[in-house]
């Protein structure tokens, strides 16, 4: 008797650690390899979209938030890859938020296009 095994195959950017995940939980040996660094950052851009994305779908808080953690890994890496830390970024967020204000108050402008 012949038995068939389907088998499915995907190629995609992961964390880390999910190729360890995969090993432990599953006993999958997935073959793996290091992006170049001319294209992680076209990776990393394309990562945000579709965690962007997951965020814009996610049906309550608890989901959006695990989302928005998703997001901030993949700000992470992205500030790593312009040579800076997160805590730069955080910095240069907060000199923006210093001199033009942040979304605290949830406030909505209402003029002409030509008056801004």
């Amino acid at each position: 008797m012949v038995t068939c095994v389907r088998s499915i195959s995907t190629s995609k950017d992961v964390l880390d650690r999910k190729p360890i995940h995969l090993h432990l939980t599953a006993g999958i040996s997935p073959f793996t390899r290091l992006k170049m660094e001319t294209s992680w950052l076209k990776t990393l851009k394309k990562k945000m979209l579709e965690e962007w994305d997951e965020y814009l779908q996610a049906a309550d808080d608890a989901s959006a938030l695990e989302e928005l953690a998703d997001l901030l890994e993949v700000i992470h890496a992205l500030a790593k890859t312009h040579g800076a830390s997160l805590q730069t970024v955080e910095t240069l967020r907060k000199e923006k938020c210093e001199e033009r204000g942040g979304f605290d108050r949830r406030v909505f402008l209402h003029c002409r296009k030509d008056d801004i």
